[in-house]
C-alpha cells in the first residue's frame, strides 16, 4: 500500500502537467495526499516543514538565475541579436540545418557552463526566429532544445561542469573527466540518434504541409525585431560566448577570493549574529549570475538604442516568464522532498537493489528515483546517498573501475527525470508557450534515447573493457 500510494502520487502529477494544469497548484495537492494516505497527522508538518522548506530554498538559491537568464534572452531578443544570429547561421548551414544549428548552440553554452534552465531562456528567441524563417513547426523547438541541453552535454560527455556530472565525484573519489572514452561515445549516440528522430520529425511535417504555425494563435512569440540594421552576427554572438567564458572565470576566481566561507555583520542596532555564506556552496550560483550579468552589460553595450525603446515592457515579460518558471521548478522540487521522506519511496529503492548486474542497478536505480522525483540531481543525489557504498561494494567484486560507475550513474540521472512533472519539462514549455499536448511526444522521444544510451555504455564496457 505504501508503494501504490507514492506511484499514484506520481502517476497523479504527471496526468495533471500534461493535461496543462499549474503544478504551482498540484504538486503539493499531490505530495500532500499521498501523507495523507500515509499518515494523516504528517499533513500540516510535512507542508510547512518540508514541501515549503524545500521550496522556498529552491527559491532562495535560484530564483535570481531565473531572473537574469530571463532578462538576458529578452535583451538579446530585443536587440535584434537573435535576429542577426539567425540570418548568418541560415546563410552558413541553410534553412534545412536550423534543429542542429540550435542543437549545437544549446550544446556549447551547456558545456561552457550555463544552467540548462538560463539556456532555455537564451536560446529561445532565436530558436524561434530560425524555426519561423525555416517554416519548421514551432512544437519542434522543446525537443530540440532538450537534446542540445538536457542530454549529452549534461552529463555524458566527460568535463562538463553541470551538477549532474559533479554529484558522482564526492561519491566515487572520481573527477569529471570520468570515463572518457565511454561518455564520448554515449554523447555522440545520443546526438546522432536524437538528429535523426529530429529530423525525420521535420520531414513529416513537411511532407505534411505543416509550418511554423499561425502567429495569431501561438503564445510568447518573440517580437519582431524593427531597429534597422542588424548586428554583426560575431557581435550578436559575443554576449553568449562572454556568459560561458565569464562563467567558468568567476568558478575559478570566486573561491580564490572568498575563500571557504564568508561572513560579515549586519549594521542593524542591537547584537545581530554574523550572516555566514558557505562559498563552496553558493559559488557556482554566483558564478552564473555574474556570469548572466555580464552578458547583459554587453548587449547593452552595443545595442542600447534598441533595447531601450521596448526594455519597461520587454522585462516585465521576461519577469513573469522567470516567476511562472521558477515556481513550477521549485513547486516539483516540493513534491519530491515529500515523496523521497514516505515510507513507500524507501520499499523503491529496496526494491531496486535486487538488480544482480552491478551497472544495471545502478543505472535503473539512479533514473527510476530522478523520475519519481522529477529531478535529475535530485533523484541521483537521494540514489547515492543511499546506496553508494553498495554500488561500490558490487563493482570492486566485479572488476569495474570507479569512473564507470561516475558515468554510469551521471548519464543515468539525465534519463527519466524528463517525465511530464520535471521543473525543466515545465519551464521549457512555459517559455516556448507550448503545452505538453503539443511538444510533450518530442521531449519524451528524446528521454528514451537518452536512456537506451546509458544501457550502450555499459553493453560496450563489459563487450570492451574501455573506460
Amino acid at each position: 500500500m505504501d508503494f501504490l500510494i507514492v506511484l499514484g502520487a506520481l502517476v497523479f502529477l504527471m496526468v495533471v502537467a500534461y493535461r496543462g494544469y499549474s503544478v504551482i497548484l498540484f504538486a503539493p495537492i499531490a505530495a500532500l495526499g499521498a501523507v495523507l494516505l500515509t499518515d494523516p497527522t504528517l499533513v500540516a508538518p510535512m507542508f510547512t516543514g518540508l514541501f515549503m522548506d524545500k521550496m522556498v530554498g529552491f527559491l532562495k538559491l535560484y530564483f535570481p538565475v531565473f531572473l537574469l537568464g530571463a532578462v538576458f534572452g529578452k535583451v538579446i531578443e530585443l536587440s535584434g541579436f537573435s535576429k542577426s544570429i539567425v540570418a548568418a547561421t541560415i546563410r552558413l548551414f541553410g534553412p534545412k540545418q536550423a534543429m542542429l544549428s540550435i542543437v549545437v548552440v544549446c550544446a556549447l553554452l551547456t558545456y561552457g557552463g550555463v544552467s540548462l534552465f538560463v539556456v532555455v531562456f537564451a536560446v529561445y528567441p532565436f530558436a524561434s526566429e530560425l524555426f519561423r524563417q525555416s517554416d519548421i513547426p514551432k512544437r519542434l523547438i522543446p525537443g530540440t532544445i532538450a537534446l542540445g541541453a538536457f542530454t549529452f552535454t549534461m552529463d555524458a560527455l566527460p568535463g562538463t561542469p553541470q551538477i549532474q556530472n559533479i554529484i558522482p565525484t564526492s561519491f566515487f573519489g572520481t573527477d569529471a573527466w570520468a570515463a572518457p572514452v565511454l561518455g564520448t561515445i554515449g554523447g555522440v549516440f545520443i546526438l546522432a540518434i536524437g538528429m535523426t528522430y529530429l529530423e525525420w520529425r521535420r520531414r513529416a511535417a513537411l511532407r505534411a504541409g505543416e509550418g511554423y504555425g499561425d502567429p495569431a494563435t501561438l503564445l510568447n512569440e518573440p517580437a519582431p525585431f524593427a531597429g534597422g540594421t542588424l548586428a554583426n552576427p560575431l557581435i550578436a554572438l559575443l554576449p553568449l560566448v562572454l556568459v560561458g567564458v565569464s562563467n567558468i572565470v568567476f568558478t575559478r576566481w570566486i573561491p580564490t577570493f572568498y575563500g571557504e566561507s564568508h561572513s560579515f555583520l549586519p549594521s542593524v542596532i542591537g547584537d545581530p549574529a554574523p550572516v555566514v555564506q558557505e562559498v563552496s556552496r553558493i559559488a557556482a550560483i554566483w558564478a552564473v549570475q555574474g556570469a548572466l550579468l555580464v552578458g547583459i552589460l554587453t548587449v547593452l553595450a552595443f545595442a542600447w538604442k534598441p533595447v531601450l525603446t521596448s526594455f519597461a515592457e520587454g522585462t516585465k515579460t521576461a519577469i513573469n516568464g522567470a516567476l511562472l518558471a521558477s515556481m513550477n521548478t521549485a513547486s516539483e522540487y516540493g513534491f519530491g522532498a515529500v515523496i523521497a521522506a514516505l515510507p513507500g519511496f524507501l520499499l523503491v529503492t529496496r526494491g531496486l537493489g535486487t538488480i544482480s548486474d552491478p551497472l544495471v542497478n545502478e543505472a535503473v536505480t539512479v533514473t527510476a528515483l530522478a523520475g519519481i522525483t522529477g529531478s535529475a540531481s535530485g533523484g541521483m543525489g537521494i540514489a547515492l546517498a543511499a546506496m553508494s557504498e553498495t554500488f561500490i561494494a558490487n563493482a570492486n567484486a566485479a572488476g569495474i573501475p570507479m569512473e564507470v560507475l561516475h558515468r554510469v550513474a551521471s548519464m543515468a540521472s539525465g534519463g527519466m527525470d524528463t517525465l511530464p512533472h520535471n521543473g525543466a519539462v515545465i519551464t521549457l514549455l512555459a517559455v516556448t508557450g507550448l503545452t505538453h499536448r503539443q511538444a510533450y511526444k518530442d521531449i519524451f522521444a528524446i528521454t528514451l534515447i537518452k536512456t537506451l544510451a546509458v544501457f550502450v555504455i555499459i553493453g560496450l564496457f563489459y563487450a570492451t573493457g574501455w573506460v
